[in-house]
């Protein structure tokens, strides 16, 4: 039954092209609006739809709590085969507000998965890296003991795509000139280390979605 909800709710070009459009990125209800062309009330129709098929899930920002963030729900997809909507990028910069723990995962995770550069970076980088963050780290083999917090301003080379990995960061506009990605991942810190744990999962999963994506 499952299943077919998910085929029933993707049988539409629209709610198919909202589900394409947040595989790599997190999508406010306004950015969905202007990629379906809908009035709101079609497009609070849509992600009823898909919500209720269990596809998506809706959240209040963290930085800015007027706004809302539309993302896949974890796993939601294994049932079908979704296309891959656009190129694998080259040279992420993953970014959050303190660089000590989301955007270390994030950074550490691509470098992992596909041997290739990746940095991360804050707006307002901490002392060090949290000391949940490298514990939760090793747990999947990645070593995060070397790693330190850095500001925007040490980035040296262009990145292919900025990766926000934090409301707030993506709120405050990284300076840099790259396309960009958001994932509404919650601030783990100040919090137990199931919560980074939980951090780390979700931001693998994605990780694992942008790789895959055709290259």
């Amino acid at each position: 039954m499952a299943r077919a909800a998910i085929h029933r709710a993707l049988g539409e070009p629209a709610r198919l092209a909202i589900v394409e459009s947040l595989l790599t990125s997190d999508r406010t209800p306004g950015e969905l609006r202007d990629v379906v062309g809908a009035d709101w009330n079609l497009l609070a129709h849509h992600l009823a739809v898909l919500a209720d098929a269990g596809l998506i899930e809706r959240h209040r920002s963290e930085g800015d709590g007027r706004r809302r963030y539309v993302r896949l729900r974890a796993g939601a997809l294994e049932a079908v085969a979704i296309p891959a909507v656009a190129a694998r990028p080259q040279a992420p910069l993953f970014v959050c507000t303190h660089n000590s723990a989301r955007s270390q995962f994030a950074a550490a995770l691509w470098r992992s998965k596909t041997g290739d550069r990746a940095e991360s970076a804050g707006a307002s980088p901490a002392e060090q890296v949290h000391p949940l963050a490298v514990t939760v780290a090793a747990e999947h083999g990645i070593d995060l003991t070397g790693a330190r917090p850095r500001s925007y301003a040490e980035i040296q080379d262009p990145p292919g795509v900025v990766v926000s990995v934090c409301d707030r960061a993506l709120e405050a506009r990284p300076p840099f000139a790259a396309p960009a990605v958001h994932w509404s991942v919650p601030d783990p810190s100040g919090k137990n280390i199931a919560a980074f744990r939980k951090a780390f999962a979700d931001i693998a999963e994605r990780v694992d979605r942008l790789v895959g994506v055709a290259a």
